[in-house]
């Protein structure tokens, strides 16, 4: 008979592609680690690890088995979640995953209001790119997301919190005559600041723009949005910015703002989570909390 042990065991193998880092991620000797994937190749009767002088391969075999136990540790992890949370709402561990565009703009107000109203609460959190978080979700690294959606996956469950519509922002010695607002056809005609690769900031607003061409789009390198208004600031090009980062980035004044014409581009901010997971209500309740939290930051744009 195989054990949950063993998978764990070759789950870490699978992931790290080393016996070495996997064993440290077990908290496990080597060789302990060794004989116990040596007993599960036995119990199942195939090979599933190619062992080489540069690491170790997943045969044919493994990589579909490692996919299996992968689901497998997954739903054990909801079953112990649905154990330990029968009693309070959000206490115990939480991981939490959130995008670049978004988490800089919520955190700050959010953490202290958790803190206080969730004491029991044990958060990790997680920033990287939307893909990123996804997959860490469906492998059980992640409990919760706050991201812009939608998330198209079958194993996932999404609630939208709130709408963050996009403004135009430009340097501050541009010239605006009365109170125009902004067209795609404006963007079209200027240097367009975008996001690295791999944002979905960057996918929302080449959508919107209609972008074909991309002789006039700029993205060097950037991965956060303080490094793309110090550009438009000094006369680099213009950029999108969610009304949800206005707060933060435009302290200092040196970037002017533009609504655009209706329909007014926007993401829907919201949360995702595994639809086997048993802390549906719990992920609900922390929702109404990070709206909440961020309704005051909004307001302070509508007179923009």
């Amino acid at each position: 008979m195989i054990s949950l042990k063993q998978l764990r065991y070759f789950d870490a193998v699978a992931r790290t592609s080393h016996f070495g880092k996997a064993a440290e991620q077990c908290a496990v000797t080597q060789p302990a680690l060794s004989m116990q994937i040596l007993e599960l190749e036995k119990s199942l009767g195939v090979q599933l690890l190619e062992r080489g002088r540069n690491g170790v391969l997943l045969t044919e075999a493994g990589r579909d088995i490692a996919g299996r136990a992968g689901r497998i540790l997954t739903d054990v992890r909801d079953i112990v979640d649905f154990a330990r949370r029968q009693g309070g709402v959000l206490s115990g561990p939480l991981h939490l995953g959130v995008i670049p565009s978004v988490a800089p703009y919520v955190l700050p107000a959010l953490l202290p209001q958790i803190r206080d109203k969730y004491p029991d609460l044990e958060l990790h959190l997680r920033e990287t790119q939307t893909h990123h978080l996804v997959e860490e979700l469906l492998d059980g690294g992640l409990d919760l997301l706050l991201l812009a959606l939608p998330v198209d996956h079958a194993e996932v469950e999404t609630i939208r919190l709130f709408t963050d519509r996009f403004l135009l922002a430009m340097p501050k010695s541009r010239r605006i005559t009365g109170r125009i607002r902004a067209t795609p056809d404006l963007l079209q005609q200027d240097r367009l600041l975008l996001l690295e690769e791999g944002h979905c900031l960057r996918d929302q607003a080449l959508s919107f723009c209609s972008l074909r061409r991309v002789d006039n789009i700029d993205t060097f390198g950037a991965s956060n949005l303080s490094t793309i208004v110090q550009m438009v600031a000094n006369g680099l090009g213009l950029t999108l910015l969610p009304e949800l980062s206005i707060d933060l980035e435009c302290r200092r004044g040196d970037i002017k703002l533009m609504r655009f014409t209706d329909p007014q581009p926007r993401r829907v901010v919201g949360l995702a989570w595994r639809k086997s997971s048993p802390r549906k209500r719990h992920f609900v309740e922390l929702g109404k909390l990070i709206t909440s939290a961020t309704s005051a930051q909004m307001k302070e744009t509508e007179r923009l």
